[in-house]
C-alpha cells in the first residue's frame, strides 16, 4: 500500500511539470506571433512610401497671425502721478463718457500732507528772499557811501597839498622875507639915531640914559633881523619839506583808503548779491516743488478729454499673450506712464498682430488682408497692412529671446458697430494669389547642392532626384515654377543624407569662400610649423602631430592638407574631421515651413 502511494504521488508531480511546460510553449508562440504582426508588420508598413501627387489649380500665398482688434484712432489716457500710487474710484468700463467727465481718482492723500508742508517751506523761503533782496540794497547803498567819503578825503588831501605849495608858503616865505627887510629897516633908523644921539651926547644936549637907550634900540633890531632871517632860512630848509612829506603821505592814505573802501564796497556787493542769488534760488525750487506738487494732485484726478467709449487698456491689451498686468479695479496699484483707459473717437478699426521674422520678409505694407473676428463669426472684413515696425518687439523679446516678432497695424476698409476694442481675432496676409499653379507639400522639397530637389516616383516604383525651380509658399504648399509637370507623385520623406552640405561648398552649389580661406590659412600655418628652425633642423612637431620627425618641405600643400585631415579625424569627437561641414538636420524645408515660432526654418521656399 505504501509503495503504490509513493508511485502516485510521483506521477502526478510529472504531470504537472508537464502542462506547465505546454503552457510555456504556448505563451512563447503567442508572443513570437504578436512581435511578427504587430512590430515587423509596422516596420513594414513603415517601409512603404508616403507620397502626393503634384496639382494643378488655385494657389493663395498668405501669412496668418492672431491678432487684437482696436480703435484706428483712440486717445490714450496715462498715468501721470509720479511713483506708484493706487486708484480710488473708476469708471466703469463700457461707458459712453463726455469731455469733461470724470474718469479716474488716484490716492493723493500723501501728496496733500506733502502740499502743506512744502507751502511753508516756500512761504520761508520768499521771506528769505525778500530780506536778501533788501540787504543787497542796503550794502549797495552803505558801499557806495563809503566809497564817495573816501573820494573826498582823498580831494581834499590832494587840495591841502596843492594849497601849500602853491599858496601857503609862498605867503609864509613872503612874510618871512619881509619881516628881514622891516628889521632891516628898522635897524638903519635905529643905527642912524644912535648916531645922532652920539653927537647929541658929545655936545651935551642928551643924557648919558638916552644915549644908552638908542644903543640898546640898535642891538634889539639886530636881534631881530637876525630872528627875522633864520625864520626865512627855517621857513625853507625844514618846515617846507616836513609840510609837503606830511600832505603828500596824507594824500597817500587816502588813495589807500579809497581803494580799501571800493574793494570792500564791492566785496560786501558780491557777498550780499551771492545771498540774494541764492535765496532767490531757493525760493524759485520751493515754489517750482509747490507748483510741482499741486500739478501731480491735479493729475490724479483724470477727466476724459473728449467723447467716446472707455475701454480699460488691461482689456484691450489682454487679447495678446505679451500682458500679464492684474486688470483696472479700484484698489489696484498703478504706475506713472502706464496706460489705463482708451478712448475711441472714431468707428473705424485695425488689427494689431506680430509678425514672426519668418515670414517678415514676404510681408509690406500695402498687402491686402482678411480678418475673421472670433466673437463675429461668419462675418469677414477685409483690411490692407498700414504699418510695419522697422525693430521687433522688445517685451517679447525680453520674455523670450530666440523670439523675434514685429508689430504691425492691418488697417479695416469698412466700419462695424459690432467690433469691438479688445477682441480676439485672426489676419490673414495675402502675399500673393496664382489662378493655375502647380504646387506641391513643403517638405517634399529639399536642396541638393543648394538646388531645390523632389524626388519623383515612377509607375515602376523607382525613383528619380530632380532639380526644379520653386516660387514662394504658404508654409504648406510651395509653387513649383519649373521642373515638375501635373499629376507626378513625388515622395514625401526624401531621403535626408541627400541634402548634407559638401565640404568645400556652401548651401547654393558654389565653392565656400569660408572653407578656401579657412584652407589657405591651415597651409600657411603648416608651413610655418615645418620651416627650419635653426641650423641643420626642422622644427619638430607636437607629439603625435603627423610629419614628427620628417622632412616634409616636399609635400604639396595638398598632401599636406590631406594628412592633416586623416589626423583630425583620428582625434576628433566620434571620428569626424574637424573642420568639415556636418550634414545638416531635418530642416531643410522651403522657407516657413511649420510655421512655428522661435526659429527659422531653412529652405527652398526663400526670396526668388
Amino acid at each position: 500500500m505504501t509503495a503504490n502511494s509513493s508511485s502516485s504521488s510521483g506521477g502526478g508531480g510529472r504531470k504537472s511539470l508537464r502542462i506547465a511546460g505546454v503552457i510555456v510553449v504556448l505563451v512563447a508562440i503567442g508572443l513570437t506571433v504578436v512581435w511578427l504582426k504587430v512590430v515587423r508588420g509596422s516596420e513594414a508598413a513603415g517601409t512603404e512610401m508616403a507620397t502626393f501627387v503634384a496639382k494643378r489649380g488655385p494657389l493663395t500665398i498668405s501669412v496668418l497671425e492672431s491678432g487684437t482688434i482696436k480703435s484706428r484712432e483712440q486717445v490714450i489716457i496715462k498715468n501721470e502721478v509720479e511713483g506708484r500710487t493706487n486708484i480710488i474710484s473708476l469708471i466703469q468700463e463700457g461707458t459712453h463718457v463726455k469731455k469733461g467727465d470724470l474718469l479716474v481718482e488716484l490716492d493723493a492723500s500723501t501728496m496733500d500732507d506733502d502740499r502743506i508742508e512744502q507751502e511753508i517751506r516756500t512761504m520761508n523761503a520768499e521771506a528769505a528772499y525778500i530780506n536778501a533782496e533788501q540787504t543787497l540794497e542796503v550794502v549797495k547803498n552803505q558801499a557806495a557811501s563809503d566809497v564817495n567819503v573816501a573820494e573826498l578825503t582823498l580831494e581834499f588831501t590832494k587840495e591841502d597839498l596843492a594849497q601849500y605849495k602853491q599858496g601857503q608858503y609862498p605867503n609864509d616865505e613872503t612874510a618871512a622875507i619881509n619881516a628881514i627887510e622891516i628889521a632891516q629897516e628898522r635897524l638903519t633908523r635905529d643905527e642912524e639915531t644912535l648916531k645922532w644921539s652920539e653927537r647929541l651926547y658929545a655936545e651935551k644936549y642928551i643924557s648919558q640914559t638916552e644915549l644908552q637907550a638908542d644903543r640898546l634900540t640898535v642891538s634889539q633890531a639886530k636881534n631881530n633881523l637876525e630872528l627875522a632871517e633864520n625864520d626865512l632860512k627855517l621857513l625853507q630848509e625844514f618846515t617846507r619839506k616836513r609840510q609837503i612829506k606830511q600832505l603828500s603821505s596824507d594824500v597817500e592814505q587816502a588813495e589807500m583808503a579809497l581803494f580799501r573802501a571800493k574793494a570792500k564796497a564791492r566785496a560786501d556787493v558780491v557777498q550780499a548779491e551771492a545771498e540774494f542769488k541764492a535765496s532767490e534760488q531757493q525760493f524759485l525750487q520751493e515754489k517750482a516743488r509747490l507748483a510741482k506738487l499741486m500739478d501731480q494732485i491735479s493729475k490724479a484726478t483724470i477727466y476724459a478729454p473728449a467723447d467716446g467709449m472707455v475701454i480699460y487698456a488691461t482689456t484691450a491689451r489682454r487679447g495678446g499673450w505679451r500682458d500679464n498686468r492684474e486688470p483696472l479695479d479700484e484698489g489696484v496699484e498703478v504706475f506713472e506712464r502706464q496706460e489705463l483707459i482708451y478712448l475711441p473717437t472714431a468707428d473705424s478699426a485695425m488689427a494689431e498682430v506680430d509678425i514672426h521674422e519668418a515670414s517678415l520678409e514676404k510681408v509690406r505694407l500695402g498687402l491686402p488682408a482678411l480678418i475673421t473676428v472670433d466673437a463675429l463669426p461668419g462675418q469677414k472684413f477685409v483690411g490692407t497692412v498700414g504699418r510695419i515696425s522697422p525693430l521687433p518687439d522688445p517685451q517679447s523679446m525680453w520674455m523670450n529671446p530666440d523670439l523675434k516678432v514685429y508689430n504691425s497695424d492691418v488697417y479695416l476698409d469698412r466700419e462695424s458697430a459690432d467690433l469691438r476694442t479688445g477682441m480676439s481675432c485672426k489676419v490673414e496676409i495675402i502675399v500673393a494669389q496664382y489662378e493655375d499653379g502647380i504646387y506641391v507639400p513643403v517638405q517634399a522639397v529639399i536642396r541638393v547642392s543648394g538646388q531645390p530637389t523632389v524626388y519623383v516616383v515612377k509607375e515602376d516604383g523607382t525613383v528619380e532626384e530632380r532639380s526644379i525651380e520653386i516660387g514662394l509658399d504658404n508654409n504648406r504648399m510651395v509653387r513649383i515654377t519649373d521642373g515638375l509637370s501635373e499629376g507626378e507623385v513625388v515622395w514625401l520623406a526624401p531621403p535626408l543624407k541627400s541634402a548634407a552640405v559638401e565640404a568645400g561648398s556652401d548651401p547654393n552649389g558654389g565653392p565656400d569662400a569660408a572653407m578656401q580661406q579657412i584652407n589657405r590659412k591651415l597651409e600657411e600655418a603648416n608651413r610655418a610649423f615645418s620651416a627650419p628652425d635653426g641650423p641643420g633642423g626642422l622644427r619638430p612637431g607636437p607629439p603625435g602631430m603627423p610629419g614628427q620627425g620628417q622632412d616634409r618641405q616636399g609635400e604639396t600643400p595638398a598632401q599636406r592638407q590631406e594628412v592633416l585631415k586623416r589626423f583630425e579625424s583620428a582625434d576628433g569627437p566620434g571620428g569626424a574631421p574637424a573642420g568639415r561641414a556636418r550634414p545638416q538636420g531635418r530642416d531643410v524645408r522651403p522657407q516657413g515651413a511649420g510655421g512655428g515660432r522661435g526659429s527659422r526654418p531653412q529652405g527652398p521656399g526663400g526670396r526668388q
